[in-house]
């Protein structure tokens, strides 16, 4: 697997297709109203620091992922309990992203097929095609991420056509002031999804050019941010901020919106394409970093099995995430977020980084 490299291009579309994964048709930043779109922009800019530290701790280790630079940093027993924390973090949100696709595709247009069903053959998928190498998934984004970004414009352009579309949705503008906005930015959508890039440090050492870390990593958080930004702005002046706040798939409901000449209309199928598109790459992501972690620990040099443990595992842990749709946003919102993507994807990081700044110098001094 260490043998096989992706290009700085391929990375892009992988990443970016991860972090649109459930997030494009979410409502995110909710809680702002009709500031939402201000809450995706200010987490985009707060989450370039986020990625500064990622690619600042691969530059340090350009050969290591996550797992094999944690003992370089903080020793082997320290980093122990850590790895199994972040490994855990990744199979877990790999299950979340499955659970939402499930549950869009379960009551739009696969209302009579049981959730298990849905997801088991989805995660066959994704491991079928981690099973070819990261090579596979880089080529797999080559040819799906165009497909999926012509897909979203295509959307736009309809929503456009929309009778209640107006731009009034979106004032006044911080009519509630800084604090709502602030409260969105953190802890949830600086860390959902722009946060959990850091699966990016999984897929580095697999770079086949590693000057290239720093400009991916800065583009792929801009990228991603602009058109999440955009999107929350087209679907908001659609919606309005009641509904967006209220809906669960917040580009489906204003999708189910659009009539063309009273005859073109109901363009599910090209949203729910989206979404599997999306999440595909989502799971795919967090599948990938799962198994490279667990091969490396137990010092393994293939995955493929590990990768069929790990679809075994996903797919109740899917069903097993929430009772109900509802009860697995508020788990997510209330509870993952604080207390696990806050100190895995943003406090030990920096952390990290800080140990790893003052390892290199110590090490620089001790040379010259």
């Amino acid at each position: 697997m260490k043998e096989q490299k992706i290009s700085a291009l391929q990375l892009f579309y992988v990443i970016v297709g991860f972090e649109f994964g459930t997030a494009i048709i979410l409502g995110l930043g909710a809680g702002a109203k009709q500031d939402s779109w201000i809450v995706i922009l200010f987490s985009m800019f707060s989450s370039l620091i986020l990625m500064g530290v990622f690619t600042q701790l691969s530059l340090y280790y350009p050969e290591d992922t996550l797992v094999t630079m944690l003992p370089k940093i903080i020793g082997k027993y320290l980093s122990f309990p850590l790895i199994i924390l972040y490994l855990l973090h990744f199979i877990y949100s790999a299950a979340r992203a499955c659970r939402d696709l499930g549950t869009l595709l379960n009551t739009t247009i696969l209302v009579e097929t049981p959730m298990v069903v849905i997801i088991g053959i989805f995660v066959v998928l994704v491991i079928y095609c981690l099973r070819g190498g990261v090579e596979t998934l880089g080529r797999m984004g080559e040819t799906v991420f165009p497909i999926y970004i012509m897909s979203l414009v295509v959307v736009w352009v309809l929503l456009f056509s929309v009778e209640e579309f107006t731009i009034k949705n979106l004032t006044p503008v911080l009519g509630n002031g800084l604090k709502p906005v602030l409260k969105e930015v953190y802890p949830t959508v600086v860390n959902f999804p722009f946060g959990e890039t850091i699966i990016i440090m999984m897929f580095f050492p697999f770079l086949n050019n590693k000057s290239n870390i720093r400009m991916v990593g800065n583009l792929i958080i801009l990228v991603s941010g602009l058109i999440l930004t955009l999107n929350a702005i087209i679907i908001l002046c659609v919606l309005g901020s009641e509904i967006y706040g209220r809906s669960w798939f917040t580009l489906l409901s204003a999708t189910r919106m659009v009539t063309i000449a009273d005859f073109l209309e109901r363009f599910d199928a090209l949203i729910i394409l989206m979404m599997v598109s999306g999440v595909f790459f989502k799971v795919g992501g967090w599948t990938f970093g799962a198994a490279i972690g667990i091969s490396q620990l137990i010092k393994i040099n293939q995955n493929k099995s590990v990768l069929l443990a790990l679809g075994t595992i996903i797919t109740p842990l899917s069903l097993l995430i929430g009772n109900n749709f509802p009860e697995h946003l508020e788990i997510g919102i209330e509870y993952y977020v604080p207390y696990f993507h806050v100190p895995l994807q943003i406090i030990i990081p920096i952390i990290l980084l800080c140990i790893a700044f003052i390892r290199k110098k110590l090490n620089h001094n001790n040379s010259t």
